[in-house]
């Protein structure tokens, strides 16, 4: 029976994001509440139990294009799948766009990997599909470097082809100052989309087809990221600090796990919503960049590389691995909570000339890593 319904659910007018687009008004609203939609109809329980079938016979891309089908039929079946589908601390899945804005799973690295294009200044993440280092891989993310006279630009965005920051796929940027030694992750949020739920308290998306092409965004500072600068011209590896405004010390704490989640709203969607999370007093960006970290950790995480080891046979510095990276680079890099604490948050490495591995997992989401890495390409004076 699950077959004959996932076949007539592919065959059906559903739009699936199968490369993380912006959904149109079809595919989004299913007709909006679904009194159009004959899907709607069925009866909760046998609906419930078939999307739970569903749900738990696909774990990996690109078969999960049917969970997400599933969100798109109609309003009803949007709010089971909502109840179904758990979040990726948990379930250790990327299922929806909002997930590249929560934190990441708690039992293990969920592995990925960054693709640049030299020639376009362009980066992309995907999500490994596979224990190969290299393979097809997920979608997720891309940036782009917008070099400016005094500090560079990295815009982030869902959608390789449209990474401009007026664009509703546009996710939010990192800033760096004229140095390349201090970074500051920003988060994109629509400027209306708070006031919007605030007042209507519906779950239902406004009209698509009337709403204006160019999104309105604000940022918000979600991170700080520094780069400790060699100023007697010693040689040796990075050493970097992450101090991450929006994710509290406690996140750690086996004890008392963090509760809060990323917002996003980078998209016009309600498919996947949670809580946000409380935004940290920003600090002036202007006084970040020029140097001062005053007051800027307020109880928040604060992630430093892992120190790597000097080995006289190879006579280079050296980090494990476990065989997720092959070749030596300055970029490489593990960020852990404290030096007594081993559990890695973060790692990212080298593997081909244009190819390096990003594995994160919780407390920070794939967007505040994959920026993080960005800050590791960007040129750096006295820095190595």
């Amino acid at each position: 029976m699950t077959l004959k319904f996932i076949a007539r659910l592919r065959s059906s007018r559903v739009v699936v994001q199968d490369q993380l687009e912006v959904p149109d008004q079809a595919a989004v609203g299913g007709g909006g509440d679904g009194g159009d939609c004959c899907w709607a109809k069925l009866p909760p329980e046998l609906l419930r139990e078939v999307l739970l079938m569903i749900e738990d016979s696909e774990t990996r891309w690109p078969q999960r294009k049917t969970v997400v089908a599933c969100a798109g039929v109609c309003s009803s079946w949007r709010l089971i799948v909502k109840e179904i589908v758990k979040f990726p601390e948990i379930s250790g899945k990327l299922t929806f766009p909002i997930s590249v804005k929560q934190p990441g799973p708690k039992d293990g690295l969920l592995h990925c990997f960054i693709k640049r294009n030299r020639s376009t200044h362009t980066y992309c993440l995907y999500l490994s599909l596979t224990n190969a280092l290299t393979d097809d891989g997920k979608f997720l993310l891309a940036a782009r470097k917008h070099k400016r006279p005094t500090h560079n630009d990295y815009i982030i965005s869902l959608r390789a082809e449209d990474m401009s920051r007026g664009s509703s796929s546009y996710v939010g940027k990192l800033r760096s100052n004229y140095l390349g030694n201090r970074y500051t992750i920003l988060a994109g949020q629509s400027a209306h989309t708070g006031s919007k739920m605030a007042k209507n308290h519906s779950p239902r998306l406004p009209n698509l087809k009337h709403a204006s092409s160019k999104v309105h965004l604000v940022n918000y500072s979600m991170a700080h990221i520094s780069y400790e600068l060699e100023v007697f011209g010693s040689r040796g590896p990075r050493r970097m600090q992450c101090i991450m405004g929006t994710i509290p010390t406690a996140s750690t704490a086996p004890e008392e796990p963090a509760r809060a989640r990323s917002e996003f709203s980078g998209l016009n969607t309600d498919i996947f919503q949670s809580n946000p999370i409380a935004h940290s007093e920003p600090a002036s960006m202007g006084n970040f960049l020029s140097g001062s970290l005053c007051g800027q950790k307020n109880g928040a995480l604060v992630l430093i590389n892992k120190a790597p080891r000097w080995n006289e046979q190879l006579h280079c510095w050296c980090l494990n691995f476990h065989g997720r990276v092959t070749v030596a680079s300055v970029k490489n890099f593990q960020l852990v909570a404290s030096p007594e604490n081993r559990k890695i948050v973060l790692q990212f490495g080298k593997v081909g000339k244009d190819l390096f591995t990003m594995d994160y997992q919780y407390p920070i989401s794939a967007f505040q890593a994959f920026a993080i890495c960005l800050s590791s390409f960007d040129t750096k004076v006295a820095c190595e």
